[in-house]
């Protein structure tokens, strides 16, 4: 009986520890300016979507100052800024975007009013003309419902010159369980009055790999 009674005890003992004392835990520290971003190790992360946000947004605005000659001033004297209406992002990746998707969008937007050329018109007025036209993004190509979405934002008092798409794809290169995936965010830029666009992308590669115990457990 004390045999058994004393089995039973380390036995229980045991699954404790190996519930409890085995667990890895987990912490967390605050990253300074300074700090580089962390790497995701299965999906990518802000140190992919910080520098595809910057190459391509940088590009198709350089291109765009050099080439726009706006010829109204507003109030001051100054050239007016060219409206433009953010579409949101599409993602045609292999990857789901997860919370990064609100925070593309708020960057591209953040770094494109930024620039002396254009504004950029509130998100809230953009879903608003969307739903009294009925219409999705994609459907503005279609030069018909391009031009009721305009006036449906005249309506709203929110005059519009452009419209910015941003797609996001991937493509993966596998050898061996290891594989390299090269992130591509391209920005379209879209003359409400001549149907007209303008096209910059950034590409950004990043390499995934198992490590031995992965493959060898895998196998």
């Amino acid at each position: 009986m004390l045999r058994r009674h004393f089995l039973h005890t380390t036995l229980a003992s045991l699954v404790a520890f190996s519930a409890t004392g085995c667990r890895g835990k987990q912490h967390a520290h605050v990253l300074s300016n300074d700090d580089q971003d962390m790497v995701g190790s299965h999906a990518a992360g802000a140190e992919t979507w910080k520098p595809l946000i910057d190459e391509s947004v940088g590009k198709l605005l350089a291109r765009q100052c050099s080439d726009i000659h706006p010829v109204s001033l507003d109030g001051d004297g100054q050239p007016e800024r060219k409206r433009v209406c953010f579409m949101g992002v599409e993602n045609k990746s292999s990857e789901e975007l997860g919370d990064f998707r609100e925070q593309i969008y708020d960057q591209i937007d953040s770094l494109v009013s930024q620039s002396e050329q254009f504004q950029l018109v509130s998100k809230r007025f953009v879903d608003a003309g969307l739903k009294e036209c009925r219409l999705k993004p994609d459907d503005l190509f279609v030069p018909a419902n391009s031009r009721m979405f305009a006036a449906s934002m005249e309506k709203l008092e929110q005059p519009i010159d452009y419209l910015l798409f941003a797609k996001i794809t991937s493509g993966t290169t596998s050898s061996n369980g290891d594989y390299q995936r090269d992130y591509q965010l391209v920005l379209d830029l879209v003359d409400t009055n001549t149907g007209e666009y303008d096209k910059e992308s950034a590409t950004l590669r990043k390499g995934y790999h198992k490590s031995k115990l992965s493959k060898l457990k895998h196998y």
